[in-house]
């Protein structure tokens, strides 16, 4: 299954934004309101959302000031997500949120809706920092 963000406009450097993506505590400014647990351990960290099991997400790969990838930290579940920035001059960028998940056909049905929120709400908060 693979969901994808519209591509949005910020108002800061692709270094700033990587920057900051990069130092894993500040994805909790970035997620939905519904945030009932975030947890920080290295490269990785762990949220939980009302009504969701809670996922670890792990710093996979890292491209200087374009590429950010997570994934689970479960073998149970095998998903990415990508953060890819793109300069457009000196304080204004791009960015757009890539999920691929491998999922089975009855799974992927019932955490479409759900994931596709979730990113965009990232997506969203990402244009706000």
């Amino acid at each position: 299954m693979k969901l994808e963000t519209p591509v949005i406009s910020i108002q800061k450097s692709t270094e700033n934004i990587y920057n900051f993506l990069t130092d894993l505590k500040n994805f909790e400014q970035l997620m939905p309101s519904n945030i009932e647990k975030f947890e920080v351990d290295g490269d990785s960290f762990l949220f939980a959302l009302s009504g969701m099991p809670e996922i670890r997400l792990v710093l996979k790969e890292q491209t200087p000031t374009h590429k950010i990838v997570l994934g689970a930290a479960s073998s149970k579940l095998d998903f990415s997500l990508t953060i890819l920035l793109n300069t457009i001059d000196d304080t204004k960028s791009k960015a757009q949120l890539l999920f691929d998940g491998k999922f089975n056909p009855m799974m992927a049905m019932m955490v479409k809706k759900p994931l596709t929120n979730f990113i965009n709400a990232l997506s969203d908060n990402l244009k706000n920092i």
